[in-house]
């Protein structure tokens, strides 16, 4: 009895050892392969310092099989945790998320630049065409531009760059298809897609959020009385690499697909990210009169009328303009910090 009382004692003081806090100077990744015993995990976290000694770690595991049933995955463990709440988090596939952000008004290749820079994802797709991603995420024979949703998403060390663009296009699909059907009357769009290539054009000309559905009003209104959308994004685009920060008169009269000063109504594609913004914007435009509209140089622009109104505002905005311009509005103090 003696005996049996010291090795229950003994037993019940081990397995309280994986109850108490473990510090840690910073929080510490712990990676199981699939395929990994038990037995693995518990001297792993032995040799990481996390447990006193992994016999312990496979007694719990035998007392309590279903606390071992421990799914693959890369976990975070912060200082304070207890080994018995690290295999809690390993059970219930708890794994650690990291983050990659396409941001409205990027193009393609701004994503795939990002995509290519970020850490602890699998990248399958560097070496692909954009014609094979688009193969691949179910759009075969697709322009890739501006098929994809800009937003922050979230990914584990066992997805890749492929995963991340397939949830990015299939989010784009629900949003485009949700705000095409509530769309406004009387659009001068034969297709949603069309609707997106000018929420493409409204997402680059807006650097003042509240401008989104004037900017929209005013190409809207310069579609359906047949005038020429004219909008610098668009031959900026067009310009592909020649671009290297100014718009010259020359570059307004070369003749591109994307050349909306050449080129009649919506040019062939989008030219950038969109965001679920700038689409309503231009599945709401907003109602008035202006036909045109010129950047002040504080991020918001001065709408006109009449041609009139609008070379005497571009006169006064860009013509003279200050030695603050800037063509997005100024940050905050916050972020200026």
């Amino acid at each position: 009895m003696l005996v049996a009382a010291g090795t229950g004692l003994w037993v019940w003081q081990g397995l309280g050892s994986l109850s108490k806090p473990v510090a840690m100077e910073e929080p510490m990744l712990f990676d199981v392969p699939a395929g990994t015993a038990f037995s693995d995990v518990a001297r792993q976290l032995k040799s990481r310092g996390l447990v006193e000694d992994s016999l312990w770690v496979r007694v719990f595991g035998r007392l309590y099989p279903d606390k071992a049933r421990i799914k693959a995955g890369e976990y975070e463990f912060v200082s304070g945790m207890s080994a018995t709440a690290m295999l809690e988090k390993m059970v219930a596939g708890d794994t650690k998320h990291w983050s990659v952000q396409f941001i409205e008004g990027w193009t393609f290749q701004d994503m795939r630049a990002a995509l290519a820079a970020t850490d602890r994802l699998k990248k399958l797709t560097s070496e692909w065409s954009d014609a094979q991603i688009m193969e691949a995420v179910g759009a075969e024979g697709e322009h890739p531009e501006g098929r994809f949703f800009p937003d922050t998403y979230l990914f584990t060390s066992s997805e890749s760059d492929l995963d991340l663009l397939k949830r990015s296009y299939r989010r784009m699909e629900a949003v485009l298809a949700e705000e095409w059907e509530g769309r406004a009357e009387g659009l001068p769009y034969d297709s949603a897609y069309e609707a997106l290539i000018m929420a493409s054009i409204v997402e680059r000309e807006t650097g003042a959020p509240h401008e989104r559905g004037q900017v929209a009003g005013v190409f809207v209104r310069r579609l359906q009385k047949g005038m020429r959308l004219q909008t610098d994004p668009t031959v900026i685009y067009g310009m592909g690499d020649k671009y290297k920060g100014r718009i010259g008169s020359r570059d307004l009269r070369t003749h591109t697909p994307y050349n909306t000063y050449r080129i009649n109504g919506l040019p062939p594609t989008p030219i950038a990210l969109p965001g679920r913004e700038a689409i309503h914007a231009s599945l709401h435009p907003g109602s008035g009169t202006a036909l045109y509209f010129v950047a002040r140089g504080d991020g918001t622009h001065k709408f006109s009328n009449t041609l009139a109104e609008h070379q005497k505002a571009v006169r006064a905005f860009q013509l003279n303009r200050r030695s603050d311009y800037r063509s997005s509005p100024a940050p905050d103090k916050d972020e200026k910090e």
